[in-house]
């Protein structure tokens, strides 16, 4: 989503040097030069012929430093020539040492502010486990990236993971409770707190913040089904539970999903939820009568889930 989001940006950002270039007049033949072989780079990059866009970017430079949006694609076109499975290759990885070069030269010397912060997205995409694997080298570019743009989430969200996954399980802490703070009305921060959470299975913390966003969205029925999807694989993957600690987070369960329905009568997934969390209370029912209940109640649900399915693929 994030590099498809970024890819977005960069077709925009092509457009509008696209126009620069066009438009902007600068005096002397090396950088009349230059505008002229920009226009050819910007070509090739759009057909994805990166060696001549490299080969063209590279001499733009050469006439005219000052056209520093040449950095980016320059190093973008490196870029897009690496290939994560032939790492330890000589000839590939230049194609990144390159890349990594020239978006830290984008970075010192873009003018652009929209431009520099995508090499500094780009260059942390670089330094990361599926290319230079250098997680040290992010750290600083986050921390530029943050002080660029202090109320975008997203940066804090990346530096968080960034510690999280070296280890610095506090400091990754620390970043989220500080988005928290400066955007406490905002649901989806509290999804990835939980996310976080999870991860480092304290799931009383997951919940809590489930339930903040939840709060959040009182009328958004997929903040209570989400909920009760959690108290399901608590009930259903605990096995350190006793059957009245499953019995109480199935109920749980389905006190959310119920909210769920309640908002959306038709919710498939929360059907399916109840449906399952149903047999779950079934089983840990001792009175065969209300376990047969139990049952019944939920063959409906799974029916009506059916039904609503072959609806929506238009197989009525």
């Amino acid at each position: 989503m994030k590099m498809r989001l970024l890819g977005m940006k960069l077709a925009a950002l092509v457009a509008a040097s696209l126009t620069l270039v066009s438009c902007e007049y600068i005096p002397g033949m090396s950088q009349l030069q230059a505008i002229r072989v920009f226009k050819d780079a910007n070509t090739a990059y759009q057909r994805a012929d990166y060696p001549l866009a490299v080969e063209l970017y590279s001499e733009v430079l050469a006439n005219d430093p000052n056209q520093t949006a040449a950095y980016f694609y320059l190093a973008n076109s490196y870029d897009n020539q690496y290939r994560p499975s032939l790492r330890g290759e000589r000839e590939n990885d230049s194609f990144l040492d390159n890349a990594i070069d020239n978006y830290i030269e984008s970075v010192d010397n873009e003018p652009n502010v929209d431009m520099r912060i995508l090499s500094m997205q780009y260059l942390v995409a670089a330094f990361g486990p599926d290319k230079a694997n250098q997680p040290a080298k992010s750290e600083p570019v986050l921390q530029q990236m943050i002080e660029s743009d202090p109320s975008n989430p997203d940066n804090y969200f990346v530096l968080s993971k960034l510690y999280e996954d070296s280890g610095l399980v506090d400091e990754a802490e620390e970043i989220l409770m500080q988005v928290r703070n400066m955007r406490a009305d905002d649901p989806a921060i509290y999804m990835q707190i939980a996310g976080f959470y999870e991860r480092s299975s304290d799931f009383d913390r997951t919940i809590e913040n489930l339930a903040r966003r939840a709060e959040l969205e009182p009328d958004n029925p997929e903040a209570f089904y989400t909920i009760g999807t959690y108290y399901w694989q608590k009930a259903f993957r605990d096995f350190q539970l006793s059957d009245e600690e499953e019995m109480e987070y199935v109920m749980l369960g389905l006190d959310e999903v119920e909210k769920a329905l309640n908002l959306n009568t038709d919710y498939i997934e929360a059907l399916t939820y109840k449906n399952i969390l149903l047999r779950m209370q079934a089983n840990l029912t001792e009175d065969l009568d209300a376990r047969e209940a139990l049952i019944s109640e939920a063959d409906v649900l799974r029916d009506r889930a059916e039904e609503l399915l072959r609806i929506q693929r238009g197989n009525v």
